[in-house]
Order: C-alpha cells, then structure tokens, then sequence
C-alpha cells in the first residue's frame, strides 16, 4: 500500500478544467474592455443591470456572488467612471438602489457584442449539440456544489 494521497490529474480534473476555460474567457473580455477603459469586474453588475436595472446593492452582491463590501467598493468605482448612480428607494427610503446613467446603458448594445463574439470563438469547431449538453452539465455540476455549500454549518461568505 502507498502513503501517497489520492492524485487528480489536473487534466483531468474538472474544477481545473473550468477555471482555466474561464480565465481563457475573462482575459479575451478584458482585452475588449479595455477599449473602454472598463474593468472585467464591472461587466457582471453592468449584466445584472442590464437586465433590472434599478436593484440594491444587495441584489447585486447575491446575484454576482461576491460579498456586499466588495460589491459597495466596486459600484463606488463604477460611479467614478460614470455607470452607475445610487438613489434612495422610492418606497423603502432605507435602501438604495443602484441604477444605470446613460453611459451604461449606452455600452449594452457594445459590450453584449463582445460576449457574443468570445462565445462564438469559443464553441467554434463544436457541435452545437455538444455545447448544450456541456451547457446543461456546467448548470447541473453548479446546483449540485452549491446545495453541498449551502449543507455546511458556518460557511464564510463567498467572495
């Protein structure tokens, strides 16, 4: 018997395999940020608002999946350069609501175009079939991680 631990190579492993197609994505989209001078890490709350603007911070940090400090860091950034602004809710004066300035909602059209064309780079070669199915098993493998974080008793905030 060997006391080696358990091996995975990395090739093989899927966690490895995702993380190196996303950075692969994250660094074509930040080289067509850049035109704009943006950052990668505006373009997942410029997603969300594009599609409800008018949210709060709250909303954001859980449907970006980033913790609520460094969501108000990053929309205070995106208010530097001109996306977004904060607005006290109409209703629940307590809260506020972070909405898009036209410069923002004048990059959808743009920057949804950089999304599409880094998608198309990436399937091109692949039958569509087969992307569903990796579709379909990305967003199955997601589900399963998440519901065995959420089973943790006493797990840090996601980041």
């Amino acid at each position: 018997m060997s006391n080696r631990p358990a091996q995975l190579n990395p090739e093989w492993s899927l966690g490895y395999q995702v993380r190196r197609c996303h950075r692969r994505f994250d660094r074509l989209l930040n080289a067509m940020l850049a035109k704009h001078d943006l950052k990668t890490g505006f373009w997942y709350y410029l997603r969300v608002l594009w599609i409800r603007d008018g949210v709060t911070q709250k909303y954001l940090s859980d449907m970006t999946n980033v913790t609520e400090n460094t969501t108000v860091s990053i929309i205070n950034n995106m208010m530097q350069h001109g996306l977004v602004e904060r607005t006290r809710d109409k209703v629940d004066r307590r809260k506020l609501s972070v909405t898009l300035t036209q410069r923002g909602k004048a990059l959808e059209a743009e920057l949804m175009q950089y999304a599409i064309d880094i998608n198309r780079i990436a399937v091109a070669g692949i039958d569509p079939a087969e992307v569903a199915t990796c579709v379909d098993v990305l967003s199955r493998m997601s589900a399963n991680l998440a519901a065995e974080f959420d089973s943790i008793p006493n797990t840090p905030a996601e980041d």
